[in-house]
């Protein structure tokens, strides 16, 4: 439990953010599949499968019951993964994967964010070893993500220690409130999905960006500002002073993932027939 801070002078703000395509145009996890299988964390198969995992999650299809079965996918593929290698993967592809996704508009909102002297915390379902170097590269103050059990030898166990998602956000923004000072009622939060509205409802300026169906119907009902997102952009060419590590090309983990996400929809697209006969 975050300790509460009492008697500020003046309340404190801040602008809560999920990541995936909210921030970033796909899944944060998803996207470091091609890196993972590079590091020979995952195989041919895994790869085929987190594909068309991902290729559902950016078809807007992926929801509630279809997020659950995607957690329990996820948590049962990491396990025995070391996680100092996965850092170390994330690490040295993060520039080359999550830069050229995150939306133009977002980085903006960021920065008119920190200008008008707010925090900015990045909160999503993704595990911490991805969330936190991203939520760096923004420029973040805080982060929250979903933790898993680490095991004495240093790999993850396929247990989840906290599960950042639905009415757990919100209670993370609470329990941050309450230790940072922050007025809620003057809060802002940002998402793309029914599942976060626990989080939309928690703050005074909820806004819904690039919405699902169930929270654009939600958003239109509640009057909430409605935010399209769709101009992906390097943040070196944004900041044209920014200075990145070049890195060195994955050519090969490039070519499987492509391959990868054409299986993907060819087996979307016949399931697809299969079910209309």
């Amino acid at each position: 439990m975050l300790r509460v801070v009492e008697n500020h002078s003046s309340p404190r703000t801040a602008a809560f953010f999920d990541l995936d395509k909210t921030v970033i145009a796909k899944s944060s996890t998803l996207t470091f599949s091609k890196s993972f299988y590079q590091g020979g964390l995952i195989n041919r198969r895994a790869v085929l499968r987190t594909a068309y995992a991902h290729f559902i999650f950016l078809a807007g299809g992926a929801d509630h019951d279809q997020m659950e079965r995607m957690r329990e996918y996820l948590s049962a593929l990491c396990r025995g993964w070391n996680v100092r290698l996965v850092k170390e993967l994330v690490a040295e592809t993060l520039h080359d994967l999550v830069d050229p996704i995150i939306y133009d508009e977002a980085a903006s909102l960021i920065e008119e964010h920190h200008t008008a002297g707010r925090d900015v915390v990045i909160v999503s379902t993704s595990g911490a070893e991805v969330v936190e170097p991203i939520g760096e590269l923004l420029g973040a103050d805080r982060v929250v993500a979903t933790r898993m059990v680490v095991g004495d030898d240093g790999c993850f166990t396929g247990e989840v220690e906290y599960y950042a998602y639905g009415p757990t956000k919100a209670e993370a923004i609470r329990e941050l409130a309450a230790s940072e000072g922050y007025d809620l009622s003057r809060c802002y939060a940002y998402s793309d999905s029914a599942t976060d509205l626990p989080m939309l409802e928690a703050v005074g300026r909820p806004h819904a960006v690039n919405p699902d169906r169930a929270l654009r119907r939600e958003a239109l009902a509640r009057e909430w500002p409605i935010l399209d997102f769709h101009r992906p952009v390097r943040l070196r060419q944004r900041i044209p002073s920014l200075s990145v590590p070049p890195r060195p090309a994955l050519v090969t983990a490039a070519a499987i993932g492509a391959a990868a996400a054409t299986a993907g929809l060819v087996w979307y697209a016949s399931r697809r027939r299969t079910a209309a006969a």
